[in-house]
């Protein structure tokens, strides 16, 4: 046997021998990741009585068994070392490695975008349904007052169509069922007129109509639907029978509706002939005509209520029962 075994002890019975704790070589096996050490020479072991029993002592292990066992270890990551200067630099490196990509940033920007566009849009339409009639009212509302002051200090008389410039006012019209007071200027022009929340007379070329003074004629006005003081927002409200009333420097004329088309061509003139057409009525009279733009929001066709005089009444007898109630 070449195989190395530990001495029986002399005292030992063989019962002992069979139980004795002791592995053979075959039974006692080292771990796989750990190889066994070389056993070096023996030794006697001193002291001991009877012959001596030679020990064997494990020889050091070799360099690659060790290696075996080694992990290296990385140092741990810890605040940058050195000054100020070096933790700016670390800093600099951290902040560039958090960069975003171009898609990243490229979407980012034109989310903010489409907010900021979705911002101004909200803003404009604040602006066109809402200050614009602020201002417009508060324009048109002057303007009707400075045309009352004027009339009692002048005590003025009407005069003929004509004799009024572009954007002069000259009368005022009511709308009693609609609470609706304006001025009536000269002309239809949007910006000297209808945008200042005034209700314009068709008095130029071709559309050149009558005033209410006239013996005949069908007087006739426009006036916005929406925005800019919107005096015509709820004209398709009136209904047979309903007055409208138009004061001028010396006289209060009383009309009263008697029918309405609800759509028509912007390019229909024959709604405010001397005798409207689609009117019903048959023969020359003095009438009104009310123009203004439908659908709502929009200036595709023209909305029309026609009225005629029922009244004529002199200021200074004092207003008409259609604005006393």
């Amino acid at each position: 046997m070449t195989s190395l075994r530990p001495e029986r002890d002399p005292w030992l019975t063989p019962q002992d021998t069979e139980q004795s704790p002791w592995l053979t070589p075959q039974q006692h096996q080292e771990p796989s990741w750990y190889p066994a050490a070389p056993m070096g020479p023996t030794e006697p072991v001193a002291g001991a009585e009877g012959p001596a029993r030679a020990v064997s002592q494990p020889l050091p292990p070799e360099d690659h068994a060790t290696m075996t066992l080694r992990r290296v270890r990385e140092p741990a990551a810890g605040p940058p070392t050195g000054g100020r200067a070096e933790r700016r630099k670390a800093a600099r490196r951290a902040q560039r490695a958090r960069k975003d990509s171009v898609g990243v940033i490229v979407s980012r920007l034109t989310g903010e975008l489409f907010i900021t566009v979705g911002a101004l849009m909200l803003l404009f339409v604040a602006y066109q349904l809402w200050w614009t009639n602020v201002i417009a009212q508060r324009q048109a509302g002057g303007a009707a007052n400075n045309l009352q002051h004027a009339w009692e200090e002048s005590g003025g008389e009407d005069r003929a169509a004509g004799a009024f410039s572009p954007g002069q006012g000259f009368a005022i019209i009511y709308i009693p069922k609609l609470d609706v007071k304006a001025p009536i200027a000269e002309g239809i022009g949007k910006h000297k007129v209808l945008d200042r929340g005034m209700v314009g007379h068709y008095a130029e070329g071709p559309l050149k109509t009558a005033m209410p003074w006239d013996a005949k004629g069908n007087f006739s006005l426009a006036g916005h639907r929406n925005t800019h003081g919107e005096p015509f927002r709820y004209v398709n409200r009136l209904r047979p029978g309903d007055k409208i009333v138009v004061e001028t420097s010396s006289t209060f004329y009383t009309y009263e509706m008697t029918s309405r088309l609800d759509q028509t061509p912007p390019a229909n003139v024959g709604v405010i002939a001397p005798v409207p057409v689609g009117s019903g009525f048959q023969g020359p009279g003095r009438y009104l005509t009310l123009t203004t733009c439908t659908p709502e929001f929009t200036s595709t066709y023209r909305m029309i209520v026609w009225g005629k005089m029922v009244d004529e009444r002199p200021r200074s007898k004092g207003r008409p029962d259609a604005l006393v109630g």
